[in-house]
C-alpha cells in the first residue's frame, strides 16, 4: 500500500451537506454510508472516476462512478473496515482505508494527481485486521452465493453453520452456538428477532434477499440482549442508487423431487429504491427424517420480501421491510410409524381388539409475516437518530394423523394437535454519535410478545395408564377400573396399593373410549432494554465500554444490570491484534410453548402426558457471565487467523425437550451450566483466484441438575453434571472456492465438514455401577451383557447396531441381551464397558466427514447486459450414511441428507 495511505475515520461535517445537496442519499437503519467528491490537482471536479470499496475478508466489493459534479455514493454498507481505491483516466490511482463503524455517514473527499492510472487493487496485511475486541465473522453475498448449502428451506441457517466457528450443526436447520442450546438472535436491518428460526419454529428470511451477514460470537456489545450466544446481523439488499433495473430469474430441480423458483429485481435512484424478491420450494425431503431412506417427508415453502428506501431530504429517510412466508410440511415417519397396530374396539374390556389403524400422518403449517419501518434523521454534523417500530407474527399449526390412534409409536404415547401464535410487536430507537476518539451509541428497545397456545391431547397408548398389571409388573391393555383386575387374574395398578394408574387421565384415553383434553394458555411478555456504549480509540488501543439494563415481565419477572467491557491492542509491527472482553447478560426463556411448559406440570392431566421431571415451577430468566480472550493475526496479505477462548457460566440454563415423534418442543430450565471452549477462523481472501476459509471449534456444554422448571426431559436424573445433547468436542468446516482466470470462466466451490458427534444419551451401553451413568447392564454367569430390549428393531437399525457380526434391520432386531464386547456400531460411539460417564465420557454420535461440491458459470453465453448462469451442486457428495442425533431429548433421531444433486439455471439482467 502507498506510504501516503492513512486510516481515517471521520463523520459528517459541513462538507456533508454540500456533498448531499445534489444526491440527498443516506442509509436508513443499521448500515453505513460513504460519499464524497473527487477532484483533480487544480480542485476541479472529476467526473467518470471509478471509486472501489472492498473488504477482502468478507468479500464485499462495490464500484461507483463519479457523476458530472464529481460525486460518488455508497449506501447500505455493512459496518466494517474497508479499502478504498480511486482511479481516473490520466491520473495516478489513490488508495485509502476507511472504517464504516456507525450509521453516521462518512464523507471522504479526495484529489487525484496527474500520472499513470492502475486498476489493480493492492491489499496489504493491515487491510485484513480489525482492532476490535469482539470476535465476529463477516460474509458478503459475493462469497456465499457460491457456497454449497445443505438445505434450500433454511439457507441462512446453513450459511451460519458453515461459515462461523463454534457452531454445532443440528437437524432441521437448527444450530447451537458456542455450547448454548440454540441461544441465537437475529438482527434484521437492526430489528431484533430472538425467537427460534429453524424450519420447525418459524420461516426464515430467504437468503436471496440478504446482502451480507455478520455473526458475532464474542462477548456481545451492550446493544444486544436476550439470546446472545450468536448474534447474526443481517443486512438486506437495497435498490437505492440502482438507476437501471437489475435482477434475476432462477429455477432448479434436484434429488427428492426438489424444485425451486425465484425472481428478484432492484431498481431506484439517488433518493429512493426498491428491492423485491419472491421464491418458492417444493421437495420430498423438507425435514431431516429419522431414516436414511426418505418417506413421508414432503414439504413446500413460499417467500415474499420487499425492501423500500425513500430519502425525503438531506436529513430524513425511511426504510421499510415487508416479509411474508408460508411453509407446509410432513413430520417424517420411521418404519415403526407404518401400519400402526392399536386398539380399535373393546378397549375398556378384558379382550381389546388390535387392528391396523394406518400410517402415522402428522403435518405442520407455519405462516410468518414481518413489517419493519425505520426512520432515520441526521442530527447535526456527526450524529444519527433512528426510530423503528416493528411487528412480526408466527402462526404455527400442527395436525395429528387423520386416525388419532395412528399417532402411537415407540416414543409417542399421546396424540397432539396444536395451534400456536407468537406476535412480537415493539420499537427500537438509538442515537449514534462520533466525535474524535469516541464512537458513542445509546438506545432503547421495547417489545411485547403475545403468546397464544391451544392444544388438544389424547392418550393413544393402551399401556401408558393401565388399570391392571401382570405378575411381572407389565402394564396390560384393556379394563378401565382397577377393581376389574382380580377377576382376570391380574393385579391392581391403583395408586392406593403403590400403582401408577391415574383416574384423571381415563376420560382422555382414546384406546378406552375417551376424548381429547383441550388446553388453552396465553401470556403477554413485556421487555424494556436501555443501553449506552462507547468505542474509544487511543493509539493502538481500542476500548469497548457499555452497560445494558433489561426489564423482563412475563410469567416470571426479572431485572438485570449488564456491564460489557472489552479491549483490543494492535501490534502493528507483527500484524497482531490482542483482545479480551467480558459480558453479563440476562438470559430470557424460549417463547415457543412457554406457557404450557410453565403451567402444564402443575396440571394433574398434563403433567404425565408431558413427562414432567422438573417440578411445577415457571420457566424463568437466568443470567450469564462470559469471558473471551483472543487474537487476530495476519500473515502477509494472503492469510488472516482469528480465534477466541471462551468461558461461560449460566444460572438457569435453557434447553428443550421434544414431545414424542413430533417437532413440538418445550423450553426447560436447568440449575446452571458451565461452557469452556475455543473458536477459530482462518481466511485466504484471494490468492490467484482462490478464496478459502477454515472454521473450527471445540466447546463443552456441561449442565448441572436439577431441572428446575419445564415439561419433559429425562436426562440428569442422577444429580451429577452431564453433557447436553448439543455438546460436541470438535467440528470444522473448510471451504475452497476457485474462479478460473478466464474472462468468462466457471467457478468451483468445495466444502469439507467434520463433526466429532453430538452427545447421544440414549445409546445402549454397559456400566451398571457408575455413579453418573444411566447405562445399566446385566451380568450373567460372569459375562457382561447390554440390554437392548428397550429399543425396537427399527431404533436398533437407526443406531447402526451390530451384535456379534449380526446387524439390526428395521424389521429384524437383535437379541434382547448382547455381550458388551460384541455390540458395535458405525453410526454411534458406544463407550467401552464400565467407562460411560454422562459428564466425562457420554455416548455420542459417530464422527462424520461430509463433502459438498458446486460447479457453475455465471455468464454461460458471454452476454453483456443479459447473462445466463448454470450451476450444479452436490451435497453429501460421497453419500455418507450418518446421524445428526439419536433419540435426542431435544429432537429425536435424524439422519444427514443422502447425496442430493441439484441443477440451477438463471437469467440475470
Amino acid at each position: 500500500m502507498h506510504t501516503s495511505i492513512r486510516r481515517v475515520v471521520f463523520v459528517a461535517s459541513v462538507s456533508l451537506f454540500s456533498t448531499f445537496s445534489a444526491l440527498w442519499a443516506q442509509s436508513a437503519g443499521s448500515a453505513g454510508t460513504l460519499s464524497g467528491v473527487i477532484t483533480d490537482p487544480s480542485g476541479a471536479v472529476l467526473p467518470g472516476a471509478v471509486v472501489s470499496l472492498i473488504n477482502p475478508v468478507s468479500g464485499f466489493n462495490r464500484n461507483s462512478t463519479t457523476d458530472s459534479g464529481g460525486h460518488y455514493l455508497f449506501t447500505n454498507i455493512p459496518l466494517n473496515p474497508y479499502h478504498v481505491t480511486v482511479t481516473g483516466s490520466g491520473f495516478s490511482s489513490l488508495a485509502q482505508d476507511v472504517e464504516i463503524e456507525s450509521t453516521v455517514p462518512v464523507v471522504l473527499n479526495e484529489s487525484l494527481k496527474v500520472g499513470t492510472s492502475s486498476t489493480v487493487v493492492n491489499v496489504e496485511a493491515a487491510d485484513l485486521l480489525e482492532s476490535s475486541s469482539v470476535f465476529h465473522t463477516d460474509v458478503d453475498r459475493g462469497l456465499f452465493q457460491k457456497l454449497p448449502l445443505e438445505t434450500p428451506s433454511s439457507t441462512l441457517s446453513s450459511l451460519v453453520t458453515l461459515s462461523s466457528p463454534g457452531v454445532a450443526a443440528d437437524s432441521n436447520g437448527l444450530f447451537h452456538g458456542l455450547g448454548d442450546h440454540a441461544s441465537n438472535s437475529f438482527s434484521l436491518d437492526g430489528q431484533p428477532i430472538t425467537d427460534q428460526q429453524s424450519k420447525v419454529f418459524s420461516n426464515q428470511i430467504p437468503s436471496n434477499s440478504i446482502q451480507s451477514i455478520e455473526v458475532i460470537s464474542g462477548a456481545p456489545p451492550a446493544e444486544y440482549g436476550d439470546k446472545t450466544a450468536l448474534i447474526i446481523n443481517v443486512t438486506t439488499r437495497s435498490g437505492q442508487g440502482v438507476t437501471k433495473p437489475t435482477g434475476s430469474v432462477t429455477t432448479s430441480y434436484g434429488t427428492f423431487g426438489t424444485a425451486t423458483g425465484a425472481f428478484d429485481i432492484s431498481y431506484g435512484g439517488p433518493k429512493w429504491g426498491n428491492f423485491f424478491e419472491i421464491d418458492g420450494l417444493n421437495t420430498g425431503r423438507f425435514l431431516d427424517p429419522a431414516e436414511f431412506a426418505v418417506f413421508h417427508a414432503k414439504g413446500n415453502e413460499q417467500n415474499v420480501f420487499d425492501r423500500i428506501d425513500r430519502q425525503f431530504s438531506e436529513k430524513n429517510s425511511v426504510h421499510l421491510n415487508l416479509t411474508y412466508s408460508r411453509s407446509w410440511f410432513q413430520t417424517p415417519n420411521t418404519y415403526d410409524n407404518l401400519q400402526v397396530q392399536n386398539v380399535t374396539s373393546g378397549g375398556s374390556g378384558a379382550n381389546p381388539v388390535f387392528s391396523n389403524v394406518g400410517d402415522t400422518d402428522q403435518r405442520n403449517k407455519i405462516e410468518t409475516f414481518n413489517i419493519s419501518p425505520i426512520f432515520t434523521r441526521i442530527v447535526g454534523t456527526n450524529s444519527v437518530f433512528n426510530f423503528a417500530p416493528y411487528i412480526r407474527h408466527d402462526q404455527y399449526n400442527y395436525y395429528p394423523s387423520h386416525n388419532l390412534l395412528a399417532d402411537l409409536g415407540p416414543v409417542g404415547t399421546e396424540s397432539i394437535a396444536q395451534q400456536r401464535q407468537l406476535t412480537n410487536a415493539g420499537a427500537r430507537t438509538d442515537l449514534s454519535y462520533i466525535k474524535g476518539r469516541n464512537n458513542f451509541k445509546a438506545g432503547a428497545v421495547y417489545s411485547q410478545t403475545f403468546l397464544r397456545e391451544h392444544d388438544q391431547l389424547g392418550l393413544v397408548d393402551s399401556t401408558f395408564n393401565a388399570p391392571c398389571v401382570d405378575a411381572t409388573g407389565a402394564s396390560q391393555s384393556g379394563f378401565n377400573d382397577p377393581s376389574q383386575c382380580a377377576s382376570a387374574g391380574l393385579i391392581s395398578n391403583d395408586a392406593s396399593v403403590g400403582g401408577t394408574f391415574n383416574p384423571d387421565l381415563l376420560p382422555f384415553d382414546l384406546t378406552r373410549g375417551g376424548g381429547l383434553y383441550s388446553y388453552s394458555g396465553q401470556t403477554d411478555i413485556k421487555e424494556l432494554a436501555l443501553y449506552v456504549q462507547d468505542q474509544i480509540k487511543a493509539g493502538n488501543w481500542n476500548f469497548n465500554l457499555g452497560i445494558r439494563g433489561d426489564l423482563y415481565n412475563g410469567l416470571a419477572v426479572s431485572r438485570q444490570a449488564e456491564p460489557r467491557v472489552g479491549a483490543a491492542y494492535n501490534v502493528k509491527r507483527t500484524g497482531t491484534v490482542l483482545r479480551a472482553s467480558y459480558a453479563r447478560t440476562l438470559e430470557t426463556p424460549f417463547n415457543e410453548n412457554l406457557v404450557i411448559s410453565s403451567q402444564g406440570c402443575s396440571n394433574n392431566i398434563l403433567s404425565p402426558l408431558l413427562a414432567c421431571q422438573g417440578g411445577n415451577a415457571t420457566v424463568a430468566p437466568g443470567f450469564k457471565n462470559e469471558f473471551h480472550a483472543g487474537l487476530q493475526q495476519a500473515f502477509g496479505k494472503n492469510v488472516v487467523i482469528s480465534g477466541d477462548y471462551i468461558w461461560k457460566y449460566t444460572h438457569n440454563a435453557f434447553d428443550f425437550s421434544v414431545v414424542g415423534n413430533t417437532p413440538i418442543t418445550f423450553p426447560i430450565d436447568w440449575h446452571n451450566s458451565k461452557i469452556p471452549g475455543f473458536a477459530l477462523r482462518a481466511d485466504v481472501p484471494n490468492f490467484h483466484n482462490l478464496t478459502a476459509f477454515v472454521v473450527m471449534s471445540g466447546v463443552a456444554a456441561r449442565f448441572f441438575p436439577p431441572q428446575t422448571a419445564g415439561a419433559g426431559a429425562t436426562v440428569g436424573q442422577s444429580g451429577f453434571p452431564f453433557r447436553i445433547d448439543h455438546d460436541e468436542r470438535y467440528n470444522e468446516t473448510t471451504h475452497l472456492q476457485y474462479q478460473t482466470p478466464f474472462k468468462h470462466g466457471p467457478f468451483i466451490g468445495f466444502n469439507w465438514r467434520f463433526d466429532s458427534g453430538l452427545t447421544a444419551g440414549a445409546v445402549p451401553c454397559f456400566n451398571p455401577t457408575g455413579a453418573n451413568s444411566p447405562c445399566g447392564g446385566v451380568i450373567l454367569n460372569g459375562v457382561d451383557y447390554i440390554d437392548l430390549s428397550k429399543l425396537t428393531a427399527d431404533q436398533q437399525a437407526q443406531a447402526g447396531l451390530t451384535c456379534n457380526g449380526v446387524k439390526a434391520t428395521p424389521f429384524a432386531g437383535l437379541p434382547g441381551l448382547c455381550q458388551a464386547n460384541q455390540l458395535t456400531s458405525n453410526l454411534v460411539s458406544i463407550p467401552a464397558p464400565n467407562t460411560e460417564d454422562d459428564d466425562k465420557n457420554p455416548p455420542r454420535i459417530a464422527h462424520r466427514n461430509l463433502f459438498d461440491l458446486s460447479v457453475g458459470e455465471d455468464n454461460l453465453f458471454k452476454g453483456d447486459k443479459h447473462r445466463i448462469s448454470l450451476r450444479i451442486t452436490a451435497v453429501n457428495l460421497t453419500n455418507k450414511v450418518a446421524l445428526y442425533n439419536f433419540l435426542s431429548t431435544f429432537s429425536g433421531t435424524h439422519y444427514v441428507t443422502p447425496r442430493a444433486m441439484t441443477a440451477e439455471i438463471g437469467y440475470h439482467f
